[in-house]
């Protein structure tokens, strides 16, 4: 994406979640295509002396992202299911002998043992309900499209003006 950023913008007066996290009358100082250019900006702001904690970054025109990593088949999910049980297995066979006189490695082992099964079962019985409708992995991320530089409506002339003499490409800034 081009390092210019894109024309629109959140209007005056938006409102922001609350808890800190928002500015009393939010002024645009531009939109960008991308996150580090829109921190580029804070960041030159901030080092020019700038009071940036009157500055926000938002990330605008959501869209989510899965990434489909394998095929999930029942050997899969049985496996899956056993290591992850293996796993807890093993942590509350370690806590186990911790608090008991019991020997360690008998304790951690059938823990581990027992962990896997119920590991095994408990992954099957979940996968089993899906009945065929969700036969892969994914992982999915939320990422943003368009990065929206805010400022204090009281700090936006002084903000606008230090941005106008940033190096290289600097913000066409937006009202």
């Amino acid at each position: 994406m081009s390092n210019q950023p894109m024309s629109g913008g959140l209007s005056r007066n938006r409102q922001v979640p609350p808890g800190g996290l928002n500015l009393e009358y939010p002024m645009s100082l531009g939109i960008f295509g991308e996150y580090l250019d829109a921190q580029r900006a804070v960041d030159y702001l901030s080092d020019n002396e700038f009071p940036v904690q009157n500055c926000m970054i938002v990330g605008t025109e959501l869209k989510q992202i899965e990434r489909v990593i394998a095929r999930l088949t029942w050997g899969r999910v049985l496996a899956g299911g056993a290591a992850s049980g293996a796993w807890f297995g093993a942590f509350i066979g370690l806590i186990l002998s911790m608090f008991s006189n019991v020997h360690v490695v008998p304790a951690v082992l059938s823990t581990i043992i027992f962990g896997a099964i119920f590991g095994a079962v408990w992954a099957a019985s979940g996968y089993s309900l899906t009945r065929g409708q969700r036969d892969f992995q994914s992982v999915t991320q939320v990422v943003a499209t368009k990065y929206e530089v805010l400022v204090e409506h009281k700090f936006a002339q002084q903000a606008r003006e230090l941005l106008d003499r940033m190096p290289g490409a600097g913000p066409t800034l937006t009202n």
